[in-house]
């Protein structure tokens, strides 16, 4: 976590920066967004992270192993694919919740299809996007991407297998 959080630093010092050299005080007005988004983001990240680590004392190694795990297969690449696709909230919530299950003894399969399933079948973003873009394209995004997250999957199986 040091990597990525040196390069977020870096790259917010440099903006800041930027904002700083500029007219009109737009790094005051850069502090108060980001100050108004963490205020808004915070409660969610923490609950996030409890559940991510109540994923990974609460349910059991062989449990996590026999429908999750490596060894689970295909059965466990199509649950990570309809969790991820219920999964609500954006990153904040299902990428804890994926390290969670990953650290828990979750498969790398069943992981990025679950990843797969979030992006790309979203449940809880069907209905803005019904608004927005209407049923036909919804439909047709759908079915196009149906078999995407099993597919990574699986893949995901196939190419990363023995690092587990």
């Amino acid at each position: 976590m040091f990597v990525p959080t040196l390069i977020m630093g870096l790259i917010a010092g440099g903006l800041f920066f930027y904002g700083y050299t500029q007219e009109n005080q737009q790094h005051v007005e850069g502090l108060k967004i980001a100050f108004n988004l963490t205020w808004q983001i915070f409660p969610l990240l923490i609950f996030a992270f409890i559940t991510a680590g109540m994923i990974q004392v609460l349910l059991p190694a062989d449990l996590l192993s026999k429908w999750i795990g490596a060894e689970s297969g295909i059965k466990g690449i199509l649950i990570g694919t309809i969790a991820g696709g219920f999964s609500p909230g954006g990153p904040y919530v299902s990428l804890p919740i994926a390290a969670g299950l990953l650290k828990a003894g979750a498969g790398y399969g069943t992981m990025v299809a679950y990843l797969t399933g979030w992006s790309l079948w979203a449940i809880n973003r069907i209905p803005m996007e019904v608004g927005i873009l209407g049923w036909r394209l919804t439909a047709i995004r759908l079915v196009c991407t149906f078999f995407f997250p099993p597919i990574a999957g699986i893949l995901a199986n196939l190419l990363f297998a023995q690092s587990q």
